[in-house]
């Protein structure tokens, strides 16, 4: 179900798994009688709050809303691994995947982009990893009684490797070498964020504030002529304080981050953060980054890349190809960030 309701202003909190609304700014005045309103729901397991900025048109915004909830589900129902009837779903239940399978226009977007950040990481993004993820519970499959043994995780890790789907343009189409299952948690959910955008300028709404599961993508500015205000979290379980507040008139921010998806089993955390090369949950000291780009697809990709990677070299990487990105790194003095170039324009506070 979708509502909507009227909201003068508001900094979203951003996460890996959640947008909050924090507050009302003051001192805001309206132009042209526009109103930033809110659309919200469920979709993907997790919530949306959609902000998009027009004059009081209750209809119009009824068929928004409408219109934003067949397009989610039209994303669900092609890259869901929670749903058997997906498109997805059907090719990683295929017995043989060895011939080329036609998919849909939007399935093949999505996975090109996903091999495409394969490549430019080295494998730490990796939409093959999902036998592991699911070993280790944070999949379809239960969650383990305990930790996963070395012959049944190397047993996973041999199902593993992104070399081996095979993308072919025209007919649009994929097929793998041996058996693959894929994952597309880590993109979708932005590539569902992208959908959103790309439906919100068609129907020639040309200033808006899309958010699903804390992915966000932004566009124009709202009433009083501001950028959207996006503030990213400081990451500690529990509670939720700000770190940084950034302001964007035009594109899209992901975070990951291992604070919030996670379980402990004998005193010990366990991150949903797979890395593809151990198949272990990361263990390192990077506790959250946050990536800008132009398109929310890419964003999610490049933060969940970037987890896996560590902060130096995730850094090094993103300085090398001018990727506006933040870090937050667990000390034992405290949280500790760190950004490159391209991110500090973003910067307000």
């Amino acid at each position: 179900m979708t509502s909507s309701r009227y909201l003068p202003a508001r900094v979203v909190w951003v996460s890996a798994l959640f947008a909050l609304a924090l507050a009302t700014l003051a001192g805001c005045s309206f132009q042209d009688e526009k109103k930033v309103w809110e659309i919200s729901g469920g979709v993907f397991g997790t919530t949306y709050h959609i902000s998009v900025v027009m004059p009081d048109d209750p209809e119009r915004l009824q068929a928004l809303a409408d219109g934003i909830e067949a397009a989610m589900q039209e994303v669900d129902m092609t890259m869901s691994t929670w749903k058997p009837d997906s498109e997805l779903s059907r090719f990683n239940s295929l017995e043989n995947q060895n011939d080329w399978v036609r998919v849909s226009d939007s399935l093949y977007t999505v996975l090109n982009k996903a091999q495409e950040i394969s490549r430019l990481s080295d494998g730490a993004f990796d939409i093959t990893v999902g036998p592991v993820v699911n070993l280790w519970g944070f999949g379809p499959e239960a969650r383990p009684e305990e930790v996963p043994p070395d012959d049944l995780l190397a047993e996973r890790l041999s199902q593993v490797g992104f070399e081996r789907l095979m993308l072919r343009e025209s007919p649009k189409s994929i097929r793998a070498r041996g058996h693959l299952y894929l994952d597309l948690s880590a993109i979708a959910k932005g590539y569902g964020v992208d959908v959103v955008a790309r439906y919100l300028d068609e129907q020639q709404v040309t200033s808006y504030l899309v958010e699903i599961g804390g992915e966000v993508r932004v566009s124009g500015k709202k009433p009083n002529g501001d950028s959207w205000r996006l503030a990213i979290e400081q990451p500690v379980s529990g509670k939720r304080a700000v770190n940084r507040i950034v302001a964007m008139s035009d594109g899209a921010m992901a975070t990951s981050g291992d604070y919030r998806n996670y379980y402990e089993s004998e005193g010990r955390r366990y991150s949903h953060t797979i890395n593809p090369e151990t198949g272990r949950p990361i263990r390192h000291n990077l506790a959250s980054v946050s990536v800008i780009a132009e398109d929310c697809m890419t964003a999610d990709a490049l933060a969940t890349a970037f987890t896996v990677m560590g902060r130096e070299k995730a850094e090094a990487l993103a300085t090398r190809e001018n990727i506006p990105a933040y870090f937050i790194v667990r000390e034992k003095s405290g949280f500790q960030t760190y950004q490159t170039p391209a991110f500090s324009s973003y910067v307000i506070q």
